[in-house]
């Protein structure tokens, strides 16, 4: 599925044919895949009480190391540009943005997604600690309000990109921007899936102060 997804998507990016079918077998795939893990995750913790001490600390420590994961993924393109925003080369000009790239106003939409993100940030958190209080109905308002920024995050990420005067295509300037926010609006939705199921899982009570 991951590989379907990733050769999928760069063929996709390059106009191959059959790299739109590919990438949706891909995503397809990819979402069975997590159907299935939630399933048996429900069915281990909801109902079968596997999730002894031991297995939820093990849990935990494969998030932390999920997350430093990612941090290193993001990490290489901050890198990257960074490197190219700070020492252009003569190839773009020898000036940062290139030239002849029109750059987005950064007090528009990313200025609003800004703040979505701070937003949904702060609403996940209260969730956590209403959840970890024993307030199921706090915990569903702050998880909605989760979803509402996560929903309008990415419509407005979406409506960036249409409206972009630069392509991925446009060097290097393009391709940093629409690979790092590009992957950061997948990780957006993924994130959107995940909290969708916690909201399900919250309204069938399959959360405690201890789990």
């Amino acid at each position: 599925g991951a590989l379907s997804l990733t050769i999928g998507g760069v063929m996709f990016m390059h106009n191959y044919a059959g790299g739109g079918q590919l990438l949706l077998l891909g995503v397809i795939t990819v979402l069975y895949v997590m159907a299935t893990w939630w399933r048996d995750i429900i069915r281990e913790a909801a109902f079968e009480g596997q999730h002894t001490s031991v297995v939820q600390e093990g849990l935990r420590l494969g998030m932390i190391l999920f997350i430093v994961s990612e941090v290193m993924f993001f990490f290489a393109f901050f890198w990257a540009f960074f490197t190219s925003s700070l020492t252009p080369v003569f190839n773009i000009g020898g000036i940062w943005p290139p030239v002849g790239i029109e750059v987005i106003s950064p007090w528009g939409l990313p200025l609003l997604n800004t703040i979505l993100l701070l937003s949904s940030g702060a609403t996940v958190t209260w969730a956590h600690h209403a959840i970890v209080g024993g307030l199921k109905q706090e915990a569903q308002t702050s998880l909605y309000l989760t979803l509402t920024f996560a929903i309008y995050f990415t419509t407005f990420q979406f409506l960036e990109y249409i409206e972009a005067p630069f392509s991925i295509s446009d060097g290097v300037y393009g391709s940093t921007f629409f690979m790092a926010t590009g992957f950061h609006g997948f990780h957006v939705i993924i994130g959107t899936i995940f909290l969708t199921i916690c909201v399900i899982r919250l309204y069938f009570d399959h959360f405690s102060r201890q789990h």
